[in-house]
């Protein structure tokens, strides 16, 4: 695995927008989380555009900030403005959505203090990029809280972590559903499968990894020999021409179905599997609607995260100065049953399994330090990984 600094520096650099996987490990002081209009930071004066409540007399008062990516990416900035959204508009609360100009720490910075300028409250910062300018933002805006998806606040060289009592990080299990998806897949008949992933961050490894455990979970049970896993890391979180020619290749070479594990690398591994007719494993939210190829998703429950955040902060409840954990425990995760398409594999066999992961009956091995290969950590019996580097 390389190392975060290196993760980081090279997310920053990209153009494309990325995914939320983000870059912190679930640590054990870690905690059981409790239960448009658009401005960017070089608009100040400028008008405005895209969705937001109406305006207050105080002005918005929760209020996100999105990562490079946009407010529809169907993916992890538009989860958590679904759930911010939606607390807010049950409680008749005014928000907003800010967009940066740029990935960088300055440029995230100056549009939280723009949004917290707009009369914000509380602030929702989707993704790991956010973690040094959260760690900034908690000590120069005492008085305003933030959510932190996938990430835990540190300053720029990983010297110091720090989470004050106004940050609720919240950081998920990526291997949980990782495993569902691996399980679900060979319970459903595919034995040749495929993991594209972008970077290899900590929350995209440990996605992989819980896949092929999953898969071979399921071989064990079925007693099937022969699963295999082609498996990559991109390197990015971009659709690009080398991931589809990749994701193309593999199905080529019989490959059934790939889990596209990397913000806009699904959409490369979905156009491959549209072109090939085969199928496609999302990620991070329900992504069925983007391709009739996708099968299922591992899901973080992004939106229930930051609407759970949200409530808690107006309960008087915030779990501001630890690191909340969404898992099967507290059903943070999952896969969307109702919009699947399974041939064999059934809601009854589902339950089952998560049962097992929300009891702690199944044991999933975590990544080794700096290492991101499965075939150096990983002891599986039935499947065989062709780690392609």
């Amino acid at each position: 695995m390389k190392k975060r600094a290196l993760a980081l520096a090279m997310a920053v650099m990209m153009t494309a927008a990325l995914s939320g996987c983000g870059s912190s490990n679930p640590g054990s002081n870690a905690t059981t989380a409790a239960p448009a209009e658009t401005t960017t930071a070089a608009e100040k004066t400028a008008d405005t555009t895209a969705a937001a409540s109406e305006k207050s007399d105080n002005g918005y008062e929760l209020a996100l900030v999105t990562d490079l990516g946009t407010i529809d990416d169907k993916s992890f900035n538009q989860g958590a403005w679904e759930g911010m959204k939606k607390y807010a508009e049950e409680n008749k609360l005014s928000y907003k959505y800010y967009q940066p100009q740029e990935g960088t720490t300055d440029s995230y910075l100056e549009t939280i203090g723009l949004a917290i300028e707009g009369g914000a409250k509380l602030v929702v910062c989707p993704g790991f990029l956010f973690e040094e300018p959260v760690f900034l933002a908690q000590d120069q805006y005492k008085d305003v809280h933030f959510i932190l998806l996938d990430g835990e606040p540190h300053n720029g060289d990983y010297s110091e972590f720090r989470t004050e009592a106004n940050v609720m990080p919240i950081l998920f299990q990526e291997d949980e559903p990782g495993f569902l998806a691996g399980y679900a897949a060979v319970k459903d008949g595919y034995t040749k499968l495929g993991f594209l992933g972008g970077m290899a961050v900590p929350a995209v490894i440990r996605y992989g990894y819980g896949f092929a455990e999953g898969a071979d979970f399921a071989a064990k049970e079925m007693g099937i020999d022969s699963v295999e896993i082609m498996y990559n890391y991109t390197g990015a979180f971009a659709a690009t021409p080398e991931a589809q020619s990749m994701a193309a290749s593999w199905y080529q070479n019989g490959t059934e179905v790939i889990f596209g594990c990397g913000g806009a690398v699904g959409n490369s591994v979905m156009a491959a599997a549209e072109e090939k007719n085969t199928k496609v494993i999302g990620v991070d939210v329900d992504q069925s609607y983007e391709s009739n190829t996708v099968i299922t998703s591992a899901m973080k429950e992004l939106s229930v995260s930051v609407y759970d955040g949200v409530k808690a902060f107006y309960d008087n409840a915030f779990p501001g100065g630890k690191t909340s954990i969404f898992s099967a425990k507290n059903n943070g995760i999952g896969l969307p049953m109702d919009t699947s398409k399974f041939a064999k594999f059934t809601q009854q066999d589902y339950d089952a399994i998560f049962t097992q992961l929300k009891d702690g009956k199944i044991e999933l091995v975590q990544p080794s330090q700096d290492n991101n290969n499965p075939t150096v950590d990983l002891k599986l019996d039935k499947t065989k990984i062709n780690f392609v580097e």
